[in-house]
């Protein structure tokens, strides 16, 4: 595999993106939203800048894995010229299954279709193709240059072949995978969910503020950052979308997403995204400011 294609521009995008083009592969970067195409370019080149400064790459690495990303917003005309595939778009089973029937029309028949879902059913994704044979999930951290893990997910269909291949080229990007079964919420998001959940009840029943709460889990648990900052980094909507695939995917109340953290997704405070969470970030994020006092 030589030719990837990232689908979607975002966060989770523009750094699986980062990771294959700096490692030799080439690399279409794909977007309905040229704007946002320009906005991840500019976020990978800082991203290596920032590298180069403590000296993991030379600038002539850094200039070589530029030269190695190219953009397009038309999804199908790069798909045909894939090995394999990543779909990064928005957690959204919708949306992914929409992509996922465009690309297996448009890909050779050989060509891998990853998705970096953290939650959705892998084989409900591969079912909506014709190859579910080659339907596998690759579940990258954020942030995905700096972060070592893969959860790499097999379908009930996919092949030993496709699993080895993708085991083997997450370790060439210096990545290391872990295999896992599709099951909601993987391994990752199974066991991390529920923590954050229950630090959210915890805030919300008034046992603890947001700051003491991290404070314990931190201090305590040696975690590097608390699970209530932590559930703004990754986003409020998508810690209460993936509750809701553990909660529907299992039917046990344990995984029902807290009243507090519904409230704060329909109010729009989302996290770092929006500016504002558990935390205030609307001074740049440098001072962790709670946001407010929390009913």
């Amino acid at each position: 595999m030589k030719n990837i294609t990232v689908i979607g521009s975002g966060t989770m995008g523009n750094g699986i993106a980062h990771v294959f083009a700096q490692n030799g592969y080439n690399v279409q970067l794909i977007d309905i939203n040229p704007q946002a195409l320009e906005k991840a370019v500019a976020t990978i080149t800082k991203n290596l800048d920032r590298q180069v400064q403590k000296g993991i790459l030379t600038e002539e690495q850094k200039t070589a894995a530029l030269a190695n990303l190219k953009t397009s917003t038309d999804m199908k005309a790069a798909a045909a010229q894939s090995d394999l595939i990543i779909e990064a778009a928005s957690e959204n089973f919708d949306v992914k299954t929409s992509i996922f029937k465009q690309l297996d029309d448009a890909a050779p028949a050989n060509c891998i279709l990853a998705t970096n879902t953290s939650s959705i059913s892998i084989t409900k994704l591969a079912a909506q193709t014709k190859r579910a044979d080659k339907v596998i999930g690759m579940h990258f951290m954020n942030p995905v240059p700096v972060m070592k893990l893969v959860e790499v997910i097999k379908g009930y269909h996919t092949s030993d072949e496709v699993n080895d291949s993708i085991m083997s080229l997450s370790k060439a990007i210096g990545k290391v995978p872990v295999l896992v079964e599709d099951y909601a919420g993987f391994v990752a998001n199974r066991i991390l969910l529920p923590m954050i959940n229950e630090a959210i009840y915890t805030l919300y029943e008034g046992i603890g503020g947001v700051e003491e709460i991290d404070t314990v889990m931190k201090l305590g648990m040696a975690h590097p950052m608390g699970p209530l900052q932590l559930a703004d980094f990754i986003g409020l909507d998508v810690c209460y979308s993936i509750l809701n695939v553990l909660y529907d995917g299992f039917g046990n109340q344990k995984y029902a997403p807290c009243p507090l953290l519904e409230k704060m997704v329909i109010a729009g405070d989302l996290g770092v995204k929006s500016g504002r969470g558990f935390y205030d970030y609307s001074h740049g994020g440098k001072e962790l400011i709670v946001a407010k006092n929390f009913k």
